[in-house]
């Protein structure tokens, strides 16, 4: 039996003063992810009522896939930098398309 589609919907909110700064890293882990293997697609979504709100919007092949991108060196150089960009860490929910 083939692995379902992963779904993951990840958000971030910028500290106050932060949102250039988590913008530019986020949009900087775009172009590296979509060509990675599982990689259906890697949006990156702004909230038009706080610009300091973020989302990624992901489809994977496979969880195993997923779990290969969360140890990417992009991804990893990110890590550091939460604490001091945004107020919590990020909201990261898994999805499996059902219809």
């Amino acid at each position: 039996m083939s692995e379902k589609i992963v779904t993951v919907v990840a958000t971030f909110e910028a500290r106050p003063g932060k949102e250039a700064e988590l913008r530019a890293a986020l949009l900087g882990l775009v172009a590296p992810t979509r060509p990675e293997a599982g990689c259906l697609n890697y949006d990156l979504h702004v909230s038009p009522e706080h610009p300091g709100k973020f989302m990624f919007h992901e489809n994977w092949t496979s969880k195993a896939l997923l779990d290969a991108h969360l140890q990417s060196p992009h991804l990893k150089a990110l890590l550091p930098r939460v604490d001091e960009l945004c107020v919590a860490f990020p909201t990261i929910a898994l999805w499996e398309r059902i219809a």
